[in-house]
């Protein structure tokens, strides 16, 4: 859900084509979407009748760059294979979003 919402942009997408894209229930998808809201992973918008849905860039950022400074134990080596795709170094960011 969320990979769908981040390929979605900044225009998000409503709930009812997400559920459908998912095939999954009402129910089942808006308890997910509340979990990734109260996360701070997405955020929602009202357009007349629907809700739209979009993923957070920059919660997903600060996540991101806390997950990859501060992965394995304070061993952040073990991050530069994802680190080098990315064309950054964990050691950019040590310290932050302590």
């Amino acid at each position: 859900m969320f990979r769908l919402l981040v390929r979605a942009g900044r225009e998000g997408m409503a709930a009812g084509d997400l559920a459908r894209k998912l095939d999954v229930a009402a129910n089942t998808l808006s308890a997910q979407l509340t979990i990734l809201s109260t996360a701070g992973l997405v955020v929602s918008r009202r357009e007349g009748r629907s809700i739209i849905y979009t993923a957070s860039y920059d919660e997903m950022d600060a996540l991101i760059v806390f997950l990859m400074a501060n992965c394995c134990q304070g061993r952040s080596e073990i991050c530069v294979p994802v680190a080098a795709a990315a064309s950054w170094s964990p050691k950019d960011y040590e310290g932050a979003l302590t």
